[in-house]
């Protein structure tokens, strides 16, 4: 089943819905279509563009932060599929300030890695293997949420995604 990337009516993105969940929005008033994809929805008398991006024709207040995960998908999204320490494309995540030390299992502590660095490194520190982060580990911003929890987004999407 497609998916919708939902907007409040400030165009801050709110959740990812099925297309025809979008679409039933768009029905009843509550939304309009700002992107459309090439397929249709049919009914006996009427045929409906499947939507991509809609706005909702309201303000919603949301009461809290979504909180990502910290999961595989979810470093190696924050991380570009890239090891921290030699640019190569990451297969593993390895702990900054190994578990062993003390280290803890947080987002400002986990980081991708390739198989080799991060057997290299083993439980030493990065500065005692000679490595050198290209980023520091942190929580993810934005909207990244959205991507974690549904996947690769749309072309469309990533004005609303990354344009705030």
């Amino acid at each position: 089943m497609s998916k919708a990337l939902v907007l409040n009516a400030t165009f801050e993105p709110l959740a990812v819905v099925t297309a025809r969940r979008a679409l039933m929005l768009i029905l009843s008033d509550k939304a309009e279509l700002l992107h459309r994809t090439d397929n249709e929805f049919h009914s006996p008398k009427a045929t409906f563009p499947e939507p991509s991006v809609v706005r909702l024709a309201y303000y919603v207040k949301v009461p809290y932060k979504t909180r990502v995960a910290l999961n595989k998908r979810a470093v190696f999204l924050r991380d570009h599929n890239t090891c921290q320490y030699c640019g190569n494309p990451a297969e593993s995540l390895d702990h900054v300030m190994p578990r062993s030390r003390g280290g803890t299992h947080t987002w400002d502590n986990v980081v991708a890695s390739c198989k080799s660095c991060n057997s290299y490194k083993e439980n030493r520190l990065p500065g005692e293997v000679g490595f050198v982060l290209r980023n520091s580990p942190s929580f993810p911003k934005g909207n990244m949420w959205l991507l974690v929890n549904h996947g690769i987004a749309r072309q469309e999407w990533e004005l609303y995604l990354h344009g705030k």
